[in-house]
């Protein structure tokens, strides 16, 4: 189904001088499975370089803005461009209704899934500006639709690694150091799905999904710090 994407430019910021460039940004590779003859690609390679571009212009602006050591920087970044965070924009933005997905994937209501898809979309349209605009365009895009999170991260101090933050209090409580088991994974090459528990001695405290081991990792310590003994 064709899509009006001029609605899109507007609800965006960007017009768009080949309009191709943003609908490859929305072709999930789903979608070339049921449609053989569909002319565009898949909007990976744009997701590639929109990653690269997202991470040099978040990190231009904190080291021209902050003042802070290179290790909080690094945090800070981490956060800002986090699947969460950018898959939390992507939604804002309503790219989901944008998208090009087969049939299937479009009713799958897995949230790690939508929220997996809807990071790289964004990271996609990153890189279709890049290549239609400039670099300054897709950094004038990326303040106004990422940066402008920063300080609600600074103020929450939702930059702080949760698998620091779960060993320290591990250590502190137990002497206990934590450490990772990959329990299950599943999925394609370029889509799996890990399932890790993160443990102390033999005792298995909590469990973590994630579309890498890190990001499986990251989420057993969320689930370890939501346990009421660490809250007490």
């Amino acid at each position: 189904m064709e899509k009006n994407l001029t609605k899109l430019e507007n609800i965006l910021g960007v017009s768009f001088i080949d309009k191709d460039i943003l609908k490859q940004a929305l072709v999930h590779r789903s979608y070339l499975n049921e449609h053989k003859n569909f002319v565009l690609d898949q909007n990976e390679r744009l997701e590639f370089l929109g990653d690269a571009v997202l991470e040099l212009a978040v990190t231009d602006y904190l080291f021209h803005n902050f003042k802070e050591a290179e290790g909080v920087l690094t945090n800070w970044r981490s956060s800002l461009v986090n699947r969460e965070q950018l898959a939390q924009a992507a939604e804002d933005l309503g790219l989901h209704d944008w998208l090009y997905m087969s049939r299937g994937e479009a009713k799958d209501d897995n949230k790690k899934a939508r929220s997996y898809i809807l990071a790289n979309t964004f990271e996609a349209v990153i890189g279709a500006i890049y290549l239609d605009q400039g670099y300054a365009e897709a950094d004038k895009f990326i303040k106004e639709h990422l940066i402008v999170g920063l300080e609600k991260i600074i103020v929450n101090k939702s930059y702080i690694d949760a698998k620091t933050n779960f060993q320290e209090k591990a250590q502190e409580v137990l002497g206990i150091t934590p450490h990772y088991q990959v329990l299950s994974e599943e999925g394609p090459d370029h889509n799996k799905q890990f399932v890790v528990g993160i443990y102390l001695d033999k005792d298995l405290v909590a469990k973590g999904e994630g579309y890498s081991k890190q990001e499986a990792q990251t989420s057993a310590a969320h689930n370890a710090l939501e346990l009421k003994k660490w809250n007490s």
